[in-house]
């Protein structure tokens, strides 16, 4: 039987043959096994584990955890020449054909996108799977037009029609509703009733769908004259999303606020809140901060998605000997290890990689975090709460009598914090904390201004890390320039940016005994980072041309974020 496809399209897929598919000779499992993405091993191991299903091997690839739906459409879009539908390809469905039930549709990973009287316009997670094109064609008597979609983008639009609130914890805490002297109760209500309702639900799932996909850490709404404009930080940099119309902006705000167990009738003040919520199977904690503007609020969301962290040292991208002083740092028992860099860098995934690291049962372990990012098994974890009186300095005074071996402070930012955190260290305490400077050396500058004695900072701190996190070359349009140095063009894997993920950059500033000298001498920080050049300090400029000199980024992006020095 001839497969009924539109006389017009100018795409020729490789169907998938009907029955149990030969997964040894579908092209899919050559690419990937070629690239790397999976190994030969793996392959057999699934075969026999789904050998009596019909399933196609991209899917079960992806329901294994074997393979990230974003690689699966990678690959499938090289495949068969279909680009990746946008997740805007699914907003303002809010049906589905009544001859395709949603348990089917969510069985078979697909959703029809529209239709006419003789064709139907089908989002497939494998649009080369011709047992389900074929049932599908048959039941709504059209021809099929396959188009290729995330996994998740179906899964969600799905499950927005079987149930329209998301798989979150909250709930409308409506003490909490104060209303300020230009409110009314029936504000109150009206921005309540805005919230539920189905497009500004899914409105709101849509963008934190989309930011997760794209791998965002962050999005920013900003209303303004023209609609409010959202923005994704991705790898660092912000990237222009859609604008809505700022008709839409109490409406999406409440949602937000509502989520995060905000107060929804404060418009005048800044709020913190936080979420957490299930997308895919993966846990997600955001972070919401509202702050009003000249046109409204404007929100921005953190996202933190636990899947995406591995505790691991070989994650950190460390070379061998920075990777053993490291390691001995964390290995003292007592003394103050620091970690520096703006927001945003990965202090916090260092830190806790190092705390992972060295977590064994002879060690108690307790953090003081503003707030808790991630849990930790085995670490006791305490999150700051200022109204309250549970600052740093106030909970530090009293885990000292929990008896710990290692102490986390989330940030010193003030002068008692870091005069407790010093005291803490004299009495045999391995401190680990974080510090906002613009280098390794500017650590120990900063603690002396904050008013720690010299002799103080020499006794305690055993050494300085900085980082930064720069944007690395996409694999799939990286071309080499010359022999030390590679560019890239752009292309759809990275959004056309030039650049795909980040590694990070480094420098390891340890106190040695002739910084100890100069610090007492009260040598400036120039002087101090010289001689830490000449006891074997690597700048961050010069681990970040390593990188450029092994290909892994472009001598642009290490100008970018640092100085060169």
């Amino acid at each position: 039987m001839q497969f009924p496809v539109p006389s017009d399209t100018t795409i020729v897929i490789p169907f998938l043959s009907s029955g149990v598919v030969d997964w040894e000779n579908d092209p899919l499992a050559l690419t990937l096994i070629n690239r790397g993405n999976i190994k030969q091993s793996e392959l057999n191991q699934l075969q026999q584990v789904s050998h009596s299903r019909s399933e196609a091997l991209g899917l079960a690839l992806v329901k294994f955890g074997l393979l990230s739906e974003n690689d699966l459409a990678n690959t499938l879009s090289e495949l068969t020449g279909l680009p990746i539908l946008d997740a805007s390809a699914y907003s303002g469905i809010n049906t589905a054909p009544e001859e395709l039930p949603l348990r089917f549709l969510k069985s078979a990973q697909v959703f029809p996108l529209e239709r006419d009287d003789q064709t139907m316009v089908l989002a497939m997670a494998e649009p080369r799977d011709l047992d389900t094109i074929h049932s599908i064609s048959s039941t709504v008597n059209l021809q099929i037009k396959p188009q290729l979609g995330l996994s998740s983008h179906i899964q969600s639009c799905i499950e927005k029609l079987s149930n329209p609130e998301p798989d979150i914890e909250h709930e409308i805490d409506d003490g909490n509703l104060e209303l300020s002297n230009d409110d009314s109760v029936d504000d109150i209500s009206h921005l309540k009733d805005l919230a539920s309702e189905a497009p500004t639900i899914q409105t709101v799932n849509r963008i934190l769908q989309e930011a997760i996909n794209m791998h965002a850490s962050d999005i920013h709404f900003e209303p303004g004259s023209e609609g409010v404009r959202i923005r994704y930080r991705v790898d660092g940099i912000l990237r222009l999303g859609e604008i809505l119309s700022l008709n839409t902006s109490a409406a999406i705000n409440s949602r937000i606020k509502i989520m995060a167990r905000l107060n929804i009738a404060e418009r005048r003040l800044p709020q913190d809140g936080r979420i957490q919520l299930k997308v895919s199977g993966k846990e997600i904690n955001i972070r919401v901060s509202t702050v009003p503007i000249l046109y409204g609020e404007s929100i921005v969301i953190r996202i933190l998605d636990k899947s995406r962290v591995a505790y691991d040292y070989n994650y950190l991208g460390f070379d061998r000997q920075t990777l053993t002083s490291f390691k001995q740092v964390l290995d003292r028992p007592n003394g103050i290890f620091l970690v520096t860099g703006p927001t945003g860098c990965g202090k916090t995934t260092t830190l806790y990689t190092g705390l992972s690291q060295i977590n064994t049962i002879e060690r108690k372990i307790i953090t003081v975090e503003d707030p808790v990012e991630y849990q930790l098994d085995g670490i006791n974890q305490i999150s700051v709460h200022s109204k309250i009186g549970l600052t740093f300095s106030n909970i530090l005074k009293t885990i000292l009598r929990q008896d710990p071996d290692v102490i986390m402070v989330g940030e010193m930012r003030d002068t008692e914090t870091a005069r407790i955190a010093v005291q803490a260290a004299l009495t045999g305490h391995l401190v680990i904390s974080t510090l906002h400077t613009n280098d390794a050396v500017s650590g120990i500058t900063r603690l002396l201004d904050m008013g720690v004695e010299d002799y103080l900072v020499t006794a305690t701190v055993n050494a300085v890390f900085a980082q930064r996190l720069v944007r690395k070359l996409c694999d799939h349009c990286k071309t080499s320039i010359h022999q030390q140095e590679c560019k890239a063009e752009g292309c759809d894997h990275c959004g056309h940016t030039g650049y795909l993920g980040r590694a990070v950059i480094y420098e390891f500033f340890t106190v040695t005994e002739a910084i100890t000298k100069m610090i007492l001498a009260k040598t400036n920080t120039e002087q101090l980072r010289e001689e830490a050049r000449k006891s074997g300090m690597l700048s961050m400029y010069d681990c970040g041309m390593r990188l450029v000199a092994e290909g892994i980024t472009s001598r642009a992006e290490i100008l970018r974020v640092t100085s060169k020095s």
